[in-house]
């Protein structure tokens, strides 16, 4: 049986997906991801056939306005839509759809006759318990959460009309606007199960039946991969230390937030391994050292704390490992999981990104290094991932739907 799975986004929002799809290998499904070209490695490396979506090629750096903002996604998500078309071909058997990708995949479904189930990585569906994840963290009551959670799908919507339009059209099928398709997936019970912890987000109460949390997707990493051999020498030199990275966040920000990361690892008498990433962070010294990417499965567990910009995969990555946060949201969703983290205790208060400063960095660290609270609330929470098996709860819906 051939199953896609179609993920948009950064590393973030794709990365999860190698995980889950290797897991559905190893039990016998045929499994391709469909993201863009940056991937393919990534697909390749978990043993996953790779096809290619459109990338959003558009430079963000000239689109400032919120209108400008809007036209430039919906453009790209047109050019996804008809990608997305080309991807799916006559034998595949399931398809599994992001939170980006489902808003296109269900017009597949009905056209195809194809099944397909939602595996996302953010709660997208109005509760009462939070706001919207893209409006931050701080809830308004439970009627205006959940209004505000109607609202925000309305918007999200508005940006897929153009793509919806020219994709029914390419599969001639009546036209039906993007509430439209949603509403009739949402009476359907179209099932989504959410790839993070309970521990993070429990499944809210008042969610429709089909609307699982599972549990996280960890990404694929070589069961042989071993640390870089100057960064195992750096760890056993001395205390451990405390990793700085902002993922693919932050490009052009990278001297600055180098400095800011050095100089408030002084302050709080710390080591440091600054993470590149998309900022390029960089700086050298007997107490700082520079890495690429390495798996956060080999090296968070070996860290005194994490100072990240709440990335889904991150903030779960560095509490799956028992490790305290220092959150500096930079946009979208990272907000709400650094408000996530706080509130159960794992990180400090998030510092927003454009307030960061070395003296509420250095503060922050040595609030988390050595009060003994935020670790043992990460702990908690690492036990309680531990019993999680996102991959295992998905390999049998899929069975159950293939079955049924």
């Amino acid at each position: 049986m051939r199953i896609m799975i179609a993920a948009a986004g950064s590393r973030g929002d794709v990365a999860p997906y190698t995980g889950l799809g290797a897991e559905l290998s190893r039990a016998g499904y045929d499994v391709a991801l469909a993201a863009t070209d940056t991937f393919a490695p990534l697909a390749r490396e978990a043993g996953l056939e790779f096809r290619s979506l459109p990338a959003d090629t558009r430079v963000h750096g000239g689109v400032t306005g919120k209108r400008d903002l809007m036209q430039a996604a919906a453009a790209f998500i047109t050019d996804l839509g008809q990608g997305f078309a080309d991807a799916v071909d006559k034998g595949t058997d399931l398809l599994l759809l992001s939170t980006t990708t489902a808003p296109l995949g269900w017009h597949l479904t009905e056209a195809t006759g194809t099944p397909s189930l939602g595996v996302y990585l953010q709660p997208t569906a109005p509760t009462g318990d939070f706001p919207p994840v893209v409006t931050g963290s701080r809830s308004l009551g439970r009627l205006a959460n959940r209004a505000t959670g109607r609202f925000a799908l309305r918007m999200v919507d508005r940006v897929y009309t153009q793509a919806v339009a020219q994709l029914r059209h390419r599969l001639a099928l009546p036209p039906a606007s993007p509430s439209e398709v949603r509403r009739r997936q949402e009476q359907a019970n179209w099932p989504i199960l959410h790839g993070f912890s309970t521990a993070l987000v429990p499944r809210p109460s008042d969610w429709r039946p089909g609307l699982d949390v599972v549990g996280n997707w960890w990404p694929h990493h070589d069961p042989a991969a071993r640390l870089p051999s100057e960064l195992e020498d750096f760890l056993s030199a001395g205390p451990r230390p405390v990793l700085v990275g902002f993922g693919s966040m932050a490009s052009g920000d990278g001297e600055r937030l180098s400095e800011i990361a050095v100089q408030a690892l002084h302050r709080a008498g710390l080591r440091g391994i600054l993470q590149a990433g998309s900022a390029q962070l960089a700086a050298d010294g007997d107490d700082v050292l520079t890495i690429g990417d390495v798996p956060h499965a080999l090296l968070f567990p070996r860290l005194a704390a994490v100072v990240h910009h709440a990335g889904a995969g991150t903030s779960a990555a560095a509490l799956r490992a028992g490790v305290p946060a220092v959150t500096v949201p930079v946009t979208a969703d990272q907000p709400f999981w650094a408000g996530r983290l706080a509130a159960l205790g794992a990180a400090t208060d998030p510092i927003p990104f454009r307030s960061l400063t070395a003296e509420r960095l250095a503060d922050s660290l040595h609030q988390v290094v050595k009060q003994q609270t935020h670790s043992r609330a990460a702990a908690q929470a690492a036990q309680h991932m531990a019993t999680e098996n996102g991959a295992g709860k998905t390999l049998k819906a899929i069975q159950q739907l293939t079955d049924g």
